[in-house]
């Protein structure tokens, strides 16, 4: 007889089914009665755990008795008029109803018994984890002051000062005129002014009003290696300021008609600044004629037909590219801790993407061969004198030194120049001079208003006289230690107040590459001798490394 067969013969089958249907019924009760009643839910899962263990005993037990050998001798033993699976089915229900009759008891216990309300789950406040803070080991820089780096990129130094309750931001873009080329000449200017015009969540003029609103104000400048955008705010605006720069680096709105708007601002001022302006005009054409290969010899406002050109492709590609978080440094000054700092920019700026570093300027001006010069006959009432020598970067060590020299040379009314040539001969009405900061060399520039009808060639005579006189014999011990008086003084100056602080940092950090060496400036002025400035002096004043340019009236006669 075949299995099948025979576990049919023995009512197997119908055993089995009449367990399931049984089964699923008792589930479905209980299951609402857990729902509807009120009961306990793990009342549903003692009866599952009771079916579970049920069902394949009692198959077990039909296999062992009905099916095997032994099972099967055992049936000719005992009487056949009921099936083992029967009997032993007897056997189980019995020990189910005492299970059963366990959790009625169980259920009845429980509802008898004092209603036990578990404690709530403790909370544990989540301790955030304290930043890592580079401190500088040198003892001359102020211990509170910190910087760190997010994982963006993003550049961070904090000087705390908690004298009033003031804080001031310093933003440096490493984006000016020395990253563009050709065709899109003033774009990193132009950006200044796009970042206060609107971003996909605020629409134009609202990142001025609500910094106001919050007791803030802003302003930003662009050179030829920079942008910096700078905010000064009550400590109670700190985090508005965060959610207003955060917002505008991350969701500039680059409109097309506002760009058109903003394209007439900036041809409204360069024809303002330099189309214009004698000065400006003449300024733009000595750095034009000064540099033949470098992007320095650009103009930081763009060349007129670059700005009417910029595409727009042009300019979501400028803004992808240097306004990442990993060509920014931000310096912030003033009633601030550096944990809340980290804090919030790791709230507000983490989120900004980084992106591919700007491609480097490798272009290197090439060694003046000989003195250039030109001339400019426009309407002028007074001729003006301009003269440049090539000089070196913000972060070399002779600049310092040329520093020093200018304060000999051109500053103030006891300074060499303005008696030769303001006081004494009368040949100009002022001189100036100063150095061009930059991360690749600069200009040493001399400027002079000269009076109506003023003699030009007497004037450039004397003027490089005197250059000459001082590459030849120096400068006194009195020039010197004056010259130290007015650097240090000027030092000391700007960092009485959280707006020259986060400036000084920032400017150290970004062009010298650390901004501890704001603070060896004293010892630095300190240990420069008289030589030091004899020496720059020879190597720059060279007619050779030199552009001349004039300004003057058509008429005159020189």
């Amino acid at each position: 007889m075949s299995l099948f067969s025979e576990l049919r013969r023995r009512n197997v089958f119908k055993v089995a089914l009449l367990y399931a249907v049984a089964s699923w019924l008792l589930v479905w009760i209980v299951s609402h009665l857990v729902d509807g009643v009120g009961l306990s839910p793990w009342i549903a899962d003692y009866v599952l755990l009771l079916l579970a263990i049920g069902f394949p005993v009692a198959l077990i037990f039909a296999w062992t008795y009905e099916i095997t050998p032994a099972g099967l001798q055992k049936a000719v033993d005992v009487d056949q008029t009921q099936s083992i699976v029967y009997k032993t089915g007897q056997k189980l229900n019995a020990a189910v109803a005492v299970l059963a009759v366990l959790g009625v008891a169980a259920v009845i216990g429980e509802q008898l018994l004092p209603e036990f309300t578990p404690p709530p789950p403790l909370v544990l406040e989540e301790i955030p984890l304290r930043p890592v803070f580079d401190f500088s080991a040198k003892a001359e820089v102020p211990r509170e002051i910190t910087s760190f780096n997010l994982p963006n990129g993003l550049e961070i130094i904090v000087w705390p000062d908690h004298d009033i309750p003031n804080v001031a931001l310093y933003i440096f873009v490493r984006a000016g005129g020395r990253n563009e080329y050709p065709g899109i000449t003033g774009l990193a200017h132009f950006f200044e002014h796009m970042m206060f015009n609107g971003t996909d969540s605020r629409d134009v003029g609202e990142f001025d009003q609500e910094m106001e609103a919050a007791g803030g104000a802003n302003n930003a400048y662009t050179s030829n290696d920079v942008t910096v955008y700078t905010d000064w705010f009550p400590r109670s605006a700190l985090e508005t300021i965060f959610d207003l720069e955060s917002d505008r680096l991350m969701n500039l709105a680059i409109d097309p008609d506002v760009v058109e708007t903003e394209r007439g601002a900036v041809k409204s001022e360069r024809r303002n600044g330099v189309d214009d302006n004698n000065t400006g005009r003449l300024y733009e054409q000595m750095m034009a004629m000064a540099y033949v290969a470098h992007p320095y010899q650009n103009p930081v406002i763009g060349w007129p037909s670059d700005i009417e050109n910029w595409t727009q492709e042009d300019l979501e590609s400028f803004f992808k590219t240097y306004y990442a978080p990993n060509n920014l440094t931000m310096v912030f000054a003033g009633d601030v801790t550096p944990e809340e700092i980290y804090l919030l920019a790791d709230q507000y700026f983490s989120p900004i993407p980084r992106q591919y570093p700007p491609p480097e300027i490798t272009t290197v001006e090439p060694e003046q061969q000989g003195e250039r010069r030109f001339v400019i006959e426009t309407d002028a009432q007074t001729p003006l004198l301009h003269l440049a020598f090539h000089g070196g970067a913000t972060g070399d060590p002779q600049t310092l030194h040329m520093d020093l020299l200018l304060a000999v040379l051109a500053e103030g009314d006891s300074s060499r120049l303005h008696r030769a040539l303001v006081e004494d001969e009368q040949l100009a009405l002022s001189v100036g001079g100063f150095q061009t900061d930059g991360f690749d060399p600069g200009l040493v520039y001399f400027y002079l208003t000269l009076p109506p009808g003023g003699d030009l060639a007497a004037t450039e005579a004397r003027l490089l006289g005197e250059l000459q006189r001082v590459a030849d014999e120096g400068v006194t011990a009195a020039e010197l230690e004056k010259a130290r008086n007015l650097r240090l003084a000027s030092f000391w100056r700007g960092l009485q107040t959280i707006s020259g602080k986060a400036s000084a940092l920032g400017n150290f950090e970004v062009f010298t590459g650390d901004y501890e060496n704001l603070f060896a400036v004293p010892e630095e002025l300190a240990e420069t001798d008289a030589a030091a400035l004899q020496a720059v002096a020879k190597q720059v004043f060279d007619r050779r490394n030199m552009t001349l340019g004039i300004l003057r009236s058509p008429e005159t006669d020189q």
